[in-house]
């Protein structure tokens, strides 16, 4: 017939070929982190060895209805307005370059079939790893004290780590600051209504909402105990991919470091 032989391998441009596979792995990764977007699930695909374009990823979940749908509410939880000591923010511009150098706490709310119940965490900014929280009904400086114990049973940090928070009055107590002062913190706080120096953590609550939270639609406590530790340490902090830290999860991103420097660099060496 006169025609080359390419002509009788051409595909039509319409022809898609067969993507089940790759929509069968795509669809098993938002099973397991249901809040992925296109461009983790493209990073979780080239991490199983699965080469392929965030625009084809993107065109399947669109087709297939699963690219995530975010809900928002709003509850204030920083009461600013109190008369205890404000200190100055230590972090502005400074660059973290190892862990247990600058730690960062928050709450946040999560509301439930009666109400709300409080979340305090404690971060480590180094890899955005959480590495202490509390849950409660009572947005009180207990909440934030259980999470910080549990932070520095948990990392045994070295003196001079920068703690930094927003100015709320559990942060600012005078228990908390007495704890703060006992294990050689360097206390520094957030500028009056400037959300973007506690960014991370405020990045930290959108994941765990989006990406947990709304998805179970806790109705009581006892559905946010049980659920959210797992969520926070075997999900968040093993598993989920940050592009902050080139798409790996914070304890492959700390392992990584700590294997290349031994023992790990600490506040006290550090120029902060």
């Amino acid at each position: 017939m006169s025609l080359p032989r390419s002509t009788y391998y051409h595909l039509s441009k319409n022809h898609s070929g067969d993507d089940s596979e790759l929509i069968t792995q795509i669809e098993a990764i938002i099973e397991e982190f249901p809040g992925y977007g296109y461009r983790r699930v493209t990073c979780e695909l080239h991490r199983r060895g699965i080469p392929v374009n965030h625009k084809k990823v993107l065109r399947i979940m669109r087709q297939r209805g699963l690219l995530r749908k975010t809900k928002r509410r709003w509850i204030k939880t920083t009461d600013s307005n109190h008369s205890q000591r404000i200190y100055p923010n230590r972090t502005e511009n400074l660059v973290v370059t190892a862990p247990n150098q600058v730690w960062a706490a928050d709450i946040t709310y999560i509301g439930i079939r009666k109400g709300f119940v409080y979340l305090a965490v404690i971060l480590d900014l180094f890899a955005r790893r959480a590495i202490g929280y509390a849950i409660s009904r009572n947005i009180d400086t207990a909440l934030c004290l259980a999470a910080l114990n549990m932070a520095i049973i948990h990392r045994k940090p070295p003196k001079g780590v920068i703690h930094h928070s927003d100015r709320g009055v559990q942060y600012a107590s005078h228990d908390y600051i007495k704890a703060l002062l006992q294990y050689g913190f360097l206390i520094s706080m957030s500028r009056k209504g400037n959300p973007y120096d506690n960014a991370t953590a405020e990045s930290f609550f959108k994941t765990l909402k989006v990406e947990e939270i709304y998805l179970w639609e806790y109705r009581t406590l006892d559905d946010v105990q049980i659920r959210l530790p797992f969520f926070i340490q075997e999900v968040y902090n093993r598993k989920r991919l940050h592009s902050s830290l080139g798409y790996r999860p914070p304890v492959e991103f700390e392992e990584l470091f700590f294997n290349n420097h031994k023992p790990w660099p600490t506040a006290l060496t550090q120029s902060v």
